[in-house]
């Protein structure tokens, strides 16, 4: 059972088998919009600037995409963040529970069991939010190396292992308790350092 508050402050219990009936693929939900859209794979690929290729393994729900390139698609499909991530959209305030990503933390892209990068939303259920905020993954294998950037600013806090970060032409390296904060305009890259896996906390502001 998840407790969830509503706009009149009083929580309201939502049985998590419920949750999973609407728990829908990030690929899904991505290829259900642009279908409705009438955007060609080309276009989107056109336009996000995201291999053609690369897009059709997230639309068929085999690869996670990164923040950094759901902002893009979402910008192409006109649509918020929260619209490929949302289930349930409150006004009033909105609790995350810890066991909740701990015991499954990655909420979407279940069957990406192989990303490099897999996140649970911990704002999805807040209505017409300004920020985006993250328990992210990061899994030590073979993935994209390509830096990109987006629009607005991120800031982390790695809750566990090492994390480089790649800016510019800059290489920041992170250890548990550190933090980083930095314009996301700029071409950017999130890694895990070393042969470990790593965690942490991201926030992401999105300009309307």
């Amino acid at each position: 059972m998840r407790v969830v508050a509503t706009g009149n402050g009083k929580p309201i219990n939502i049985k998590l088998e419920e949750m999973e009936k609407k728990d829908i693929a990030i690929g899904s939900k991505i290829r259900s919009l642009r279908e409705q859209k009438n955007i060609s794979m080309e276009d989107m690929a056109s336009m996000s600037g995201l291999n053609a290729q690369y897009l059709k393994v997230i639309e068929g729900n085999l690869q996670v995409p990164t923040i950094g390139e759901l902002i893009k698609i979402v910008r192409v499909l006109g649509v918020r963040v929260g619209t490929i991530l949302d289930d349930f959209s409150n006004d009033g305030p909105v609790v995350s529970r810890a066991a909740d990503w701990q015991e499954n933390p990655v909420e979407r892209g279940k069957e990406a069991s192989c990303s490099p990068m897999s996140y649970y939303s911990l704002s999805s259920k807040k209505q017409d939010r300004h920020m985006e905020t993250y328990i992210v993954n990061l899994n030590n294998i073979d993935g994209t190396k390509e830096l990109s950037s987006h629009e607005g600013e991120e800031f982390m806090y790695v809750l566990e292992g090492e994390v480089e970060v790649r800016y510019g032409k800059e290489v920041y390296n992170l250890s548990k308790g550190d933090t980083i904060y930095y314009d996301s305009i700029v071409p950017h890259l999130v890694l895990p350092a070393g042969n470990s896996d790593a965690k942490l906390l991201a926030v992401v502001y999105i300009p309307v």
